[in-house]
């Protein structure tokens, strides 16, 4: 029997003033064993200035169970956002967070969290993102800073951003998978009810500053996306998931939607934060991961059943997303397990 790999080390870092919602997507990820349904082993610490209890917007409260030396230990340091963005954070803090990029660790932080790294100057020359609504004060408060407007998450130099509210949910998901791979995140995805794959380079889901026509419809109370048309696109996305194998075009997800292409392909942007092709190539990357991490099949079936077409596209689709051929995938995932 294969020996276990030790659990990963996560390290959550807790001071007055982290948001509760973050720190129960973290808790989430990686604070619940799901070893017996074949999630990898997780080893998550609440790590703070010291051992009194870390107050939260809220009324609540989180006990530490490390001190801010762990982090060193870790193999992963992730930042919950804060409730104020300016506020001053523990110099303790900052100086355990600069002290655990410097020995290679990677660095995360979700949604206002990144005005803590930005306090800790991980972020000076960075790209880097926050929730849409927060960005000019990103920019305004750390000029030096490198605000992406509009993403899910980035990252850039070891150090991870994300967006806000659910975009931290992508990016934890994202960095299991960068890790453990596509099952694992699947996983961890399927036991939270949350979608497996969502690309950082997937816009957020914003209202930008409404128009005068925008307004007028507002006012009226109709919705720029209606739930029959929701539903309409979630069937849609359901059986394209069923036929990956097949060569699929938006004029066929349109016809299937009962739109024609244009409409469709501006309903779907505005649902799901991306274009109907470039989600479609989400979802044939995300099985092929899949099929490589738990199968034995040769690539040209693999290409095949996920809709590549040939095995010279998956690799070069490999290539431009994830930055390895479906070979090195391969190997790299069992010599994981």
């Amino acid at each position: 029997m294969p020996q276990q790999p030790p659990p990963q080390r996560i390290a959550l870092v807790a001071f007055p003033g982290i948001r509760a919602f973050d720190v129960a997507v973290i808790t989430e990820v990686w604070g619940i064993d799901r070893t017996d349904r074949g999630a990898p082993a997780f080893e998550l610490r609440r790590c703070g200035p010291d051992a009194r209890p870390v107050a939260m917007p809220g009324g609540l409260t989180l006990v530490t169970d490390r001190d801010l030396e762990w982090l060193e230990n870790a193999d992963l340091v992730v930042v919950p956002g804060v409730d104020d963005h300016l506020a001053a954070v523990p110099e303790a803090v900052l100086t355990a967070l600069r002290r655990a990029h410097e020995v290679g660790t990677p660095v995360a932080s979700l949604c206002g969290g990144a005005f803590v790294l930005a306090q800790a100057g991980l972020l000076d020359g960075r790209r880097a993102v926050t929730h849409w609504n927060l960005t000019t004060l990103l920019a305004a408060a750390h000029p030096s800073v490198d605000v992406v407007a509009d993403a899910l998450f980035v990252e850039d130099g070891g150090i991870w951003t994300a967006a806000g509210v659910a975009a931290g949910i992508d990016l934890c998901l994202h960095l299991v998978r960068t890790a453990h791979g596509a099952e694992a995140a699947a996983t961890i995805a399927r036991a939270m009810v949350t979608a497996p794959f969502r690309t950082g380079t997937q816009a957020q889901f914003i209202e930008h500053p409404a128009t005068a026509a925008r307004v007028s419809r507002a006012a009226g109370g109709a919705s720029d996306l209606s739930t029959s048309t929701s539903h309409v696109l979630a069937a849609v996305r359901e059986q394209a998931l069923r036929r990956l194998s097949e060569p699929l075009s938006v004029a066929d997800l349109a016809r299937w939607a009962g739109m024609s292409p244009r409409s469709f392909a501006r309903h779907f942007t505005a649902g799901t934060g991306t274009t109907p092709i470039r989600w479609l190539l989400d979802q044939r990357i995300a099985a092929a991961q899949q099929l490589l991490e738990r199968t034995a099949l040769p690539m040209p079936e693999i290409a095949r059943r996920c809709g590549f077409g040939s095995e010279v596209t998956m690799r070069q689709h490999f290539a431009a997303r994830l930055a390895t051929s479906p070979r090195d995938y391969r190997r790299a995932f069992r010599a994981a397990g």
